[in-house]
Protein backbone atom coordinates (compact mmCIF):
# COMPACT_ATOMS: atom_id res chain seq x y z
CA UNK A 1 0.00 0.00 0.00
CA UNK A 2 2.80 2.54 1.29
CA UNK A 3 4.67 1.58 -2.14
CA UNK A 4 1.74 2.03 -4.44
CA UNK A 5 1.37 5.74 -2.80
CA UNK A 6 5.48 6.17 -3.07
CA UNK A 7 5.22 5.52 -6.55
CA UNK A 8 1.81 7.85 -6.99
CA UNK A 9 3.51 10.94 -5.40
CA UNK A 10 7.11 10.26 -7.49
CA UNK A 11 5.75 12.13 -10.57
CA UNK A 12 3.90 14.63 -8.63
CA UNK A 13 7.01 15.60 -7.57
CA UNK A 14 9.02 15.63 -9.90
CA UNK A 15 6.36 17.87 -11.77
CA UNK A 16 6.62 20.14 -9.11
CA UNK A 17 10.41 20.56 -8.94
CA UNK A 18 10.05 20.80 -12.40
CA UNK A 19 8.11 23.46 -12.26
CA UNK A 20 10.15 24.95 -9.55
CA UNK A 21 12.85 25.25 -11.28
CA UNK A 22 11.95 25.97 -14.91
CA UNK A 23 8.87 26.69 -15.58
CA UNK A 24 7.93 29.24 -12.78
CA UNK A 25 11.35 30.95 -13.32
CA UNK A 26 10.55 31.39 -16.72
CA UNK A 27 7.20 32.45 -15.79
CA UNK A 28 8.70 35.40 -13.37
CA UNK A 29 10.98 36.57 -16.46
CA UNK A 30 8.34 36.76 -18.88
CA UNK A 31 6.08 38.93 -16.34
CA UNK A 32 9.38 40.97 -15.97
CA UNK A 33 10.03 41.48 -19.91
CA UNK A 34 6.26 42.58 -19.88
CA UNK A 35 6.25 44.82 -17.67
CA UNK A 36 8.59 47.47 -19.42
CA UNK A 37 6.98 46.77 -23.04
CA UNK A 38 3.18 47.43 -21.67
CA UNK A 39 4.69 50.78 -20.44
CA UNK A 40 6.36 51.16 -24.08
CA UNK A 41 3.44 50.79 -25.64
CA UNK A 42 1.93 53.77 -23.70
CA UNK A 43 3.55 56.47 -24.86
CA UNK A 44 2.07 60.01 -24.45
CA UNK A 45 2.04 62.56 -27.12
CA UNK A 46 4.83 64.37 -25.30
CA UNK A 47 7.26 61.16 -25.25
CA UNK A 48 5.97 60.13 -28.65
CA UNK A 49 8.99 60.52 -30.65
CA UNK A 50 9.83 57.85 -33.27
CA UNK A 51 12.45 57.54 -35.18
CA UNK A 52 12.22 57.10 -39.13
CA UNK A 53 13.88 54.34 -40.49
CA UNK A 54 12.89 55.82 -44.50
CA UNK A 55 16.15 56.00 -46.48
CA UNK A 56 15.92 58.71 -49.20
CA UNK A 57 18.33 61.53 -50.40
CA UNK A 58 19.31 64.18 -48.46
CA UNK A 59 20.28 67.93 -49.14
CA UNK A 60 21.22 69.78 -45.92
CA UNK A 61 21.63 73.39 -47.00
CA UNK A 62 23.60 75.53 -44.70
CA UNK A 63 23.25 78.68 -46.98
CA UNK A 64 20.86 80.11 -49.02
CA UNK A 65 21.52 79.60 -52.95
CA UNK A 66 20.79 83.86 -53.38
CA UNK A 67 21.59 86.17 -51.08
CA UNK A 68 17.91 87.25 -49.20
CA UNK A 69 15.95 89.67 -47.05
CA UNK A 70 14.30 88.60 -43.96
CA UNK A 71 11.02 90.59 -43.54
CA UNK A 72 9.86 89.15 -40.32
CA UNK A 73 12.71 89.79 -37.92
CA UNK A 74 12.49 91.12 -34.46
CA UNK A 75 15.29 92.76 -32.33
CA UNK A 76 14.15 94.96 -29.15
CA UNK A 77 16.38 97.87 -28.49
CA UNK A 78 19.53 96.17 -29.78
CA UNK A 79 23.09 96.84 -28.44
CA UNK A 80 26.29 97.54 -30.91
CA UNK A 81 27.74 94.58 -29.99
CA UNK A 82 24.17 92.42 -30.82
CA UNK A 83 24.03 94.20 -34.20
CA UNK A 84 27.82 93.01 -34.57
CA UNK A 85 27.48 89.59 -34.03
CA UNK A 86 24.00 89.89 -36.35
CA UNK A 87 26.21 90.78 -39.19
CA UNK A 88 28.47 88.27 -38.62
CA UNK A 89 25.97 85.62 -38.67
CA UNK A 90 23.90 86.80 -41.36
CA UNK A 91 27.43 86.70 -43.81
CA UNK A 92 27.19 82.49 -43.15
CA UNK A 93 23.85 82.20 -44.27
CA UNK A 94 23.68 84.55 -47.01
CA UNK A 95 21.12 87.16 -45.27
CA UNK A 96 21.95 90.11 -47.41
CA UNK A 97 19.04 92.06 -45.45
CA UNK A 98 17.20 92.04 -42.47
CA UNK A 99 14.17 94.14 -41.48
CA UNK A 100 13.64 94.70 -37.71
CA UNK A 101 10.26 94.87 -37.12
CA UNK A 102 10.47 95.90 -33.21
CA UNK A 103 11.39 99.37 -34.20
CA UNK A 104 9.40 101.45 -31.94
CA UNK A 105 8.49 104.98 -32.19
CA UNK A 106 9.88 108.51 -31.43
CA UNK A 107 13.13 108.17 -29.42
CA UNK A 108 13.06 104.76 -29.00
CA UNK A 109 13.01 104.43 -33.09
CA UNK A 110 16.11 107.10 -33.81
CA UNK A 111 18.15 105.05 -31.34
CA UNK A 112 17.51 101.83 -33.14
CA UNK A 113 17.84 103.10 -36.49
CA UNK A 114 21.14 104.82 -35.33
CA UNK A 115 22.69 101.47 -33.41
CA UNK A 116 21.42 99.34 -36.50
CA UNK A 117 21.27 101.34 -40.21
CA UNK A 118 24.08 103.53 -38.48
CA UNK A 119 26.62 101.21 -38.14
CA UNK A 120 25.69 98.89 -41.19
CA UNK A 121 23.27 101.04 -43.67
CA UNK A 122 22.90 98.50 -46.20
CA UNK A 123 22.07 95.83 -44.01
CA UNK A 124 19.24 96.56 -41.67
CA UNK A 125 15.78 97.91 -42.15
CA UNK A 126 13.59 98.85 -39.46
CA UNK A 127 10.12 99.20 -39.37
CA UNK A 128 8.30 101.51 -36.88
CA UNK A 129 5.50 100.76 -34.29
CA UNK A 130 1.88 102.38 -33.12
CA UNK A 131 1.90 103.75 -29.31
CA UNK A 132 -1.67 103.40 -27.78
CA UNK A 133 -0.76 105.45 -24.63
CA UNK A 134 -3.20 107.66 -25.85
CA UNK A 135 -5.27 105.85 -27.57
CA UNK A 136 -8.74 107.27 -25.47
CA UNK A 137 -7.45 111.42 -25.85
CA UNK A 138 -9.79 112.71 -28.58
CA UNK A 139 -7.59 112.98 -32.07
CA UNK A 140 -5.05 110.22 -31.43
CA UNK A 141 -5.80 108.68 -34.75
CA UNK A 142 -4.41 112.24 -36.50
CA UNK A 143 -1.74 112.41 -33.29
CA UNK A 144 -0.50 108.47 -34.27
CA UNK A 145 -0.19 109.69 -37.88
CA UNK A 146 1.98 112.56 -37.20
CA UNK A 147 4.06 110.21 -35.44
CA UNK A 148 4.39 107.80 -37.88
CA UNK A 149 5.80 110.77 -40.57
CA UNK A 150 8.27 111.83 -38.16
CA UNK A 151 9.16 107.81 -37.48
CA UNK A 152 9.59 107.65 -41.23
CA UNK A 153 11.79 111.11 -41.63
CA UNK A 154 13.33 109.28 -38.54
CA UNK A 155 14.50 106.31 -40.66
CA UNK A 156 11.49 103.53 -40.76
CA UNK A 157 10.98 102.19 -43.81
CA UNK A 158 7.51 100.48 -42.46
CA UNK A 159 4.87 100.08 -40.33
CA UNK A 160 4.42 97.25 -37.73
CA UNK A 161 1.20 95.98 -36.60
CA UNK A 162 1.40 93.70 -33.57
CA UNK A 163 -0.95 90.61 -32.68
CA UNK A 164 -2.52 92.97 -29.79
CA UNK A 165 -4.34 95.04 -32.89
CA UNK A 166 -8.05 93.76 -32.75
CA UNK A 167 -7.65 90.84 -30.17
CA UNK A 168 -6.41 92.59 -27.07
CA UNK A 169 -6.33 96.49 -27.56
CA UNK A 170 -9.54 98.39 -26.26
CA UNK A 171 -10.78 101.45 -25.38
CA UNK A 172 -11.39 102.59 -22.03
CA UNK A 173 -15.01 101.80 -22.15
CA UNK A 174 -13.66 98.19 -22.36
CA UNK A 175 -14.93 98.01 -26.76
CA UNK A 176 -12.66 96.26 -28.52
CA UNK A 177 -10.57 97.87 -31.06
CA UNK A 178 -11.81 96.61 -34.47
CA UNK A 179 -9.26 95.76 -37.38
CA UNK A 180 -10.97 97.83 -39.92
CA UNK A 181 -11.73 100.47 -37.03
CA UNK A 182 -11.93 104.25 -38.57
CA UNK A 183 -9.65 105.93 -36.19
CA UNK A 184 -6.77 104.80 -37.54
CA UNK A 185 -8.14 104.86 -41.53
CA UNK A 186 -5.21 108.45 -41.57
CA UNK A 187 -2.88 105.82 -40.65
CA UNK A 188 -2.86 103.79 -43.44
CA UNK A 189 -3.66 106.27 -45.46
CA UNK A 190 -0.51 108.06 -44.37
CA UNK A 191 1.30 104.70 -45.48
CA UNK A 192 0.29 105.02 -48.73
CA UNK A 193 0.94 108.41 -49.23
CA UNK A 194 4.59 107.63 -47.81
CA UNK A 195 5.05 104.29 -49.85
CA UNK A 196 5.31 102.51 -47.30
CA UNK A 197 4.08 99.18 -46.39
CA UNK A 198 2.23 97.89 -43.47
CA UNK A 199 3.37 94.40 -41.66
CA UNK A 200 0.25 93.25 -39.99
CA UNK A 201 -0.24 90.45 -37.66
CA UNK A 202 -3.86 89.62 -37.12
CA UNK A 203 -5.43 86.85 -35.50
CA UNK A 204 -3.65 83.38 -34.92
CA UNK A 205 -3.22 79.70 -36.24
CA UNK A 206 -7.15 79.37 -36.55
CA UNK A 207 -6.46 76.28 -33.94
CA UNK A 208 -6.18 78.41 -31.00
CA UNK A 209 -9.74 79.05 -31.40
CA UNK A 210 -10.56 76.11 -31.43
CA UNK A 211 -11.04 73.72 -28.29
CA UNK A 212 -8.43 72.40 -26.49
CA UNK A 213 -8.57 68.21 -27.08
CA UNK A 214 -7.15 65.71 -28.72
CA UNK A 215 -8.67 66.82 -32.01
CA UNK A 216 -6.72 70.44 -31.95
CA UNK A 217 -3.50 69.87 -34.29
CA UNK A 218 -1.80 72.59 -32.46
CA UNK A 219 -2.28 70.82 -29.26
CA UNK A 220 1.40 70.46 -28.00
CA UNK A 221 2.15 74.47 -28.76
CA UNK A 222 -1.20 74.86 -26.30
CA UNK A 223 0.28 72.87 -23.69
CA UNK A 224 3.60 74.76 -23.73
CA UNK A 225 1.84 78.26 -23.95
CA UNK A 226 -1.55 77.92 -22.60
CA UNK A 227 -2.15 81.51 -22.76
CA UNK A 228 -2.13 81.34 -26.88
CA UNK A 229 -5.26 80.06 -26.39
CA UNK A 230 -8.04 82.27 -27.78
CA UNK A 231 -11.47 81.09 -25.68
CA UNK A 232 -14.67 82.64 -27.18
CA UNK A 233 -15.12 83.92 -23.73
CA UNK A 234 -12.56 86.23 -24.32
CA UNK A 235 -11.56 86.87 -27.94
CA UNK A 236 -13.92 87.21 -31.02
CA UNK A 237 -13.30 84.23 -33.06
CA UNK A 238 -11.14 83.39 -36.06
CA UNK A 239 -13.63 84.68 -38.81
CA UNK A 240 -14.71 87.82 -37.47
CA UNK A 241 -11.27 88.94 -37.15
CA UNK A 242 -10.60 87.62 -41.06
CA UNK A 243 -13.85 90.05 -41.68
CA UNK A 244 -12.52 93.00 -39.98
CA UNK A 245 -9.05 92.51 -41.51
CA UNK A 246 -10.29 91.83 -44.86
CA UNK A 247 -12.59 95.43 -44.70
CA UNK A 248 -9.08 97.09 -43.83
CA UNK A 249 -7.21 95.56 -47.01
CA UNK A 250 -10.42 96.72 -49.04
CA UNK A 251 -11.16 100.46 -47.27
CA UNK A 252 -7.32 100.93 -48.25
CA UNK A 253 -6.67 100.00 -52.24
CA UNK A 254 -3.60 101.76 -52.08
CA UNK A 255 -1.64 100.87 -49.08
CA UNK A 256 0.41 97.69 -49.57
CA UNK A 257 -0.07 95.17 -46.30
CA UNK A 258 2.13 92.67 -45.54
CA UNK A 259 -0.51 89.42 -43.81
CA UNK A 260 2.26 87.99 -41.42
CA UNK A 261 2.54 84.15 -41.31
CA UNK A 262 0.24 83.58 -44.50
CA UNK A 263 -2.41 85.60 -43.10
CA UNK A 264 -3.12 81.71 -41.17
CA UNK A 265 -4.45 80.79 -44.40
CA UNK A 266 -1.35 78.34 -44.57
CA UNK A 267 -3.84 75.45 -44.00
CA UNK A 268 -6.03 76.37 -46.56
CA UNK A 269 -3.92 77.73 -49.78
CA UNK A 270 -7.31 77.91 -51.84
CA UNK A 271 -8.74 80.31 -49.75
CA UNK A 272 -5.13 82.48 -49.25
CA UNK A 273 -5.44 82.40 -53.30
CA UNK A 274 -8.95 84.03 -52.89
CA UNK A 275 -7.39 86.66 -50.92
CA UNK A 276 -4.57 87.41 -53.48
CA UNK A 277 -7.27 87.82 -56.40
CA UNK A 278 -9.68 89.82 -54.11
CA UNK A 279 -7.04 92.15 -53.21
CA UNK A 280 -3.90 93.32 -55.38
CA UNK A 281 -3.04 95.21 -52.82
CA UNK A 282 -2.04 92.03 -50.04
CA UNK A 283 0.90 90.27 -49.94
CA UNK A 284 2.08 87.44 -47.28
CA UNK A 285 4.96 86.58 -45.27
CA UNK A 286 6.02 82.62 -44.71
CA UNK A 287 7.37 83.40 -40.94
CA UNK A 288 6.74 80.46 -38.31
CA UNK A 289 4.72 78.80 -40.80
CA UNK A 290 7.05 76.88 -42.78
CA UNK A 291 5.32 73.83 -41.35
CA UNK A 292 2.13 74.54 -42.96
CA UNK A 293 3.89 74.60 -46.31
CA UNK A 294 5.93 71.40 -45.50
CA UNK A 295 3.20 69.29 -45.18
CA UNK A 296 1.86 69.40 -48.49
CA UNK A 297 4.51 69.81 -50.93
CA UNK A 298 2.55 69.27 -54.25
CA UNK A 299 0.05 72.19 -53.27
CA UNK A 300 2.98 74.36 -52.19
CA UNK A 301 4.53 74.52 -55.06
CA UNK A 302 1.85 75.16 -57.04
CA UNK A 303 0.42 77.87 -54.83
CA UNK A 304 4.30 79.84 -55.02
CA UNK A 305 4.67 79.56 -58.73
CA UNK A 306 1.17 80.82 -59.58
CA UNK A 307 1.30 83.94 -56.67
CA UNK A 308 4.93 83.96 -56.93
CA UNK A 309 4.58 88.46 -57.02
CA UNK A 310 2.91 87.93 -53.47
CA UNK A 311 5.31 85.66 -51.18
CA UNK A 312 7.95 86.93 -49.08
CA UNK A 313 10.91 85.53 -47.36
CA UNK A 314 10.75 85.87 -43.77
CA UNK A 315 12.35 83.66 -40.22
CA UNK A 316 10.44 85.76 -36.96
CA UNK A 317 12.09 83.91 -34.17
CA UNK A 318 15.62 84.68 -35.04
CA UNK A 319 17.94 81.62 -34.68
CA UNK A 320 20.68 81.56 -37.51
CA UNK A 321 21.19 77.67 -37.03
CA UNK A 322 16.91 77.43 -38.07
CA UNK A 323 17.03 79.25 -41.63
CA UNK A 324 18.38 76.06 -42.77
CA UNK A 325 15.23 74.33 -43.07
CA UNK A 326 13.54 77.59 -45.32
CA UNK A 327 16.59 76.75 -47.79
CA UNK A 328 16.35 72.90 -47.89
CA UNK A 329 12.11 73.03 -48.21
CA UNK A 330 12.07 75.93 -51.32
CA UNK A 331 15.20 74.62 -52.90
CA UNK A 332 15.28 70.61 -52.64
CA UNK A 333 12.53 67.84 -53.28
CA UNK A 334 14.04 66.06 -49.62
CA UNK A 335 11.30 64.02 -47.96
CA UNK A 336 9.61 63.23 -44.85
CA UNK A 337 12.42 65.38 -42.80
CA UNK A 338 11.96 66.73 -39.13
CA UNK A 339 10.89 70.08 -38.61
CA UNK A 340 12.96 71.89 -35.98
CA UNK A 341 10.21 73.69 -33.94
CA UNK A 342 7.74 70.61 -32.71
CA UNK A 343 5.03 72.80 -31.36
CA UNK A 344 4.48 73.89 -34.41
CA UNK A 345 4.30 70.78 -36.25
CA UNK A 346 4.31 66.90 -34.61
CA UNK A 347 4.23 65.69 -38.69
CA UNK A 348 7.13 65.67 -41.08
CA UNK A 349 8.07 68.45 -43.63
CA UNK A 350 9.41 68.19 -47.74
CA UNK A 351 10.61 69.72 -49.88
CA UNK A 352 9.12 71.78 -52.70
CA UNK A 353 11.76 73.03 -54.67
CA UNK A 354 10.58 76.59 -56.48
CA UNK A 355 12.72 77.03 -60.11
CA UNK A 356 14.99 79.95 -59.35
CA UNK A 357 13.08 82.57 -61.19
CA UNK A 358 10.51 81.72 -58.40
CA UNK A 359 13.16 81.65 -55.66
CA UNK A 360 14.69 85.37 -56.43
CA UNK A 361 11.28 86.95 -55.93
CA UNK A 362 10.48 84.95 -52.87
CA UNK A 363 13.81 85.59 -51.38
CA UNK A 364 14.21 89.19 -52.40
CA UNK A 365 12.52 90.48 -55.31
CA UNK A 366 9.42 91.22 -53.86
CA UNK A 367 10.62 93.12 -50.79
CA UNK A 368 12.43 95.05 -52.87
CA UNK A 369 9.58 96.10 -54.26
CA UNK A 370 7.63 96.65 -51.22
CA UNK A 371 10.38 98.31 -48.80
CA UNK A 372 11.58 101.75 -49.95
CA UNK A 373 15.22 102.37 -49.31
CA UNK A 374 17.06 99.02 -49.84
CA UNK A 375 19.86 98.98 -52.83
CA UNK A 376 19.19 96.24 -54.96
CA UNK A 377 22.87 96.36 -56.13
CA UNK A 378 23.54 93.93 -53.90
CA UNK A 379 21.28 91.64 -55.00
CA UNK A 380 21.08 89.28 -58.83
CA UNK A 381 19.53 90.75 -61.75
Amino acid sequence: MNSRRTITFVPIILVAIFAAFVVWPRAAMTQQDEAPQKKQQMPTIDEYQPKSTLVTKEHKIERAKFPFIDIHSHHWNPTPEEVDRLVKEMDTINLRVMVNLSGGTGEELKKTVAVMKGRYPDRFVVFANMNYDDLNTPGFGKRVTERLEKDVKNGAQGLKIFKNFGMDLKYASGERVHVDDPEFDAVFEKCAELKIPVLIHVAEPSAFFDPWDYHNERWQELKEFPGRARPPAKYPPFETLMTERNRLFAKHPRTNFIAAHLGFHGNDLERLGKLFDSYPNVYVDIAAVLAELGRQPYSAHDFLVKYQDRVLMGKDIYEVNEYKWYFRTLETRDEYFEYYRKRHAFWRIYGFQVPDDVLKKIYYKNALKLVPGIDARSFPD
